[in-house]
């Protein structure tokens, strides 16, 4: 009777409102009637109740009982598109929410390798001054302030 279920999301956030929305019986009918109202099957049989309706003379010309179970009908369907477009809505809000807690994720782990690449940097600048301290030419003040530099960047990863 009613259209193709739709298929699961593979989105998890989405997964997790289609769970939520699926608890109550309200959205769960809403959801199907706006599926089979959004179907093909739903035109074709309109058009054969109208043809029946029509040919069988249920009544005479102009029709007012179909045209206020059409117009009835209609505010009722409009009603369901209301409904579909809001649950629209809030998936887009869902994926939004969750697109936003993956930036801000990923900003901080970039912030956190920002942080390591600079300890690094300092390592290497310490261990260079070492080596430089330690051949022939170089002195000793420059071995100390190596020592230092290494001291200041362990204790950064210490913090």
């Amino acid at each position: 009777m009613s259209a193709r279920p739709l298929p699961m999301p593979v989105n998890p956030a989405l997964l997790r409102h289609a769970e939520e929305r699926r608890k109550s019986l309200e959205n769960r009918i809403a959801d199907q009637i706006t599926r089979f109202a959004g179907s093909m099957t739903f035109v074709y049989l309109h058009v054969i109740w109208f043809a029946a309706w029509i040919i069988l003379g249920v009544e005479h010309y102009p029709f007012g009982l179909l045209t206020m179970i059409v117009s009835l009908e209609a505010i009722f369907l409009s009603t369901f598109v209301m409904i579909s477009q809001n649950r629209a809505d809030e998936k887009r809000q869902v994926l939004a929410d969750h697109q936003w807690q993956t930036v801000q994720e990923e900003e901080q782990q970039n912030e956190q390798l920002l942080h390591l690449s600079n300890q690094i940097l300092e390592l290497t600048k310490a261990i260079h001054a070492m080596n430089t301290a330690r051949s022939p030419t170089g002195s000793n003040n420059t071995e100390q302030a190596a020592r230092s530099s290494i001291r200041n960047a362990m204790g950064d990863d210490q913090e």
